[in-house]
């Protein structure tokens, strides 16, 4: 079977996907039922399924590191202020 953990975390949600024997996945996934709290700082689910990709992609992050580093418009003009000045060197 596809297991999947949803664990959430102070540092954000964390996922684990992996396969499992049918017992393992099912004693697991009932063993973790009175800590699964969806939305709940340290909130643990597990889920089984067992079609392909069942357990499905990892969710979109609302914010990403690249767009944190996506340069703002003075930023822009300035580096090419900067490439023309050193064209001209």
């Amino acid at each position: 079977m596809c297991q999947k953990e949803v664990m959430e975390q102070s540092a954000g949600i964390m996922y684990r996907k992996s396969c499992a024997s049918s017992a393992a996945c099912l004693i697991a996934s009932a063993g973790y039922q009175s800590f699964c709290s969806p939305g709940k700082l340290n909130s643990v689910c597990i889920s089984c399924c067992n079609t392909p990709l069942c357990n499905g992609p990892r969710p979109k992050k609302r914010g990403s590191f690249a767009s944190a580093l996506r340069p703002t418009f003075p930023t822009t003009i300035l580096l090419l202020k900067l490439a023309l000045f050193l064209a001209h060197c």
